[in-house]
């Protein structure tokens, strides 16, 4: 197995990991990091530490397998797959904890689930899709809002500036507008009837 495949993998492994942090209430874990008026859970700091360490080892990923042409089918499977679950878990976890409401996550899981089966439909028909910008910029949006989220809007909060919420309806308004593009781009695979 190649180093990106590794990366991968490892990526996935951290999920749960994460949300033990995130859900698990030990008594241990009730300490507060204080800085001011701003606190935070020490187990929540750790869990928005590994999403971050994360989702930052997509790029790191990626960027090895094609500098040193190590793309595999493997790894074509799994990135994307490891995505979807660290965005997924970690929205769910946030759901749980009260920090967004559910039809967010519902939309942005949804809008997932849509563009793969697309992508399905494309590999059945013989042609792949590619991350367009829209979904590049998607990826980045909801990155930045769940870490926001999971750092309680830190450093924001002393700015009085509610940076996280905006920042979440950001990401599900390019999440939306991606998973249109993405359809309209290729509703010809949509067709019922071959021309």
């Amino acid at each position: 197995m190649n180093l990106p495949n590794r990366i991968t993998i490892a990526r996935i492994f951290m999920i749960p990991v994460m949300l033990v942090f995130l859900l698990v209430d030990f008594p241990w874990w009730s300490y507060e990091l204080s800085l001011g008026s701003f606190t935070l859970p020490v187990n929540q700091l750790i869990g928005a530490l590994l999403f971050i360490i994360a989702a930052s080892t997509d790029g790191i990923d990626g960027y090895i397998a094609r500098k040193h042409n190590l793309v595999t089918n493997l790894g074509k499977l799994l990135d994307p797959l490891a995505d979807k679950l660290l965005v997924a878990a970690v929205l769910v976890a946030l759901v749980a904890m009260g920090e967004i409401e559910a039809i967010i996550a519902i939309i942005i899981i949804s809008r997932e689930f849509a563009v793969t089966g697309l992508r399905e439909i494309a590999l059945l028909e013989g042609a792949v899709i590619a991350a367009s910008n829209w979904g590049k910029a998607k990826t980045i949006a909801q990155i930045i809002a769940i870490s926001a989220l999971l750092l309680n809007n830190f450093p924001f909060e002393w700015l009085n500036i509610p940076f996280d919420e905006i920042a979440i309806w950001i990401a599900t308004l390019i999440t939306i507008y991606s998973g249109i593009d993405y359809f309209v781009k290729n509703k010809k695979l949509l067709s019922f009837s071959k021309s």
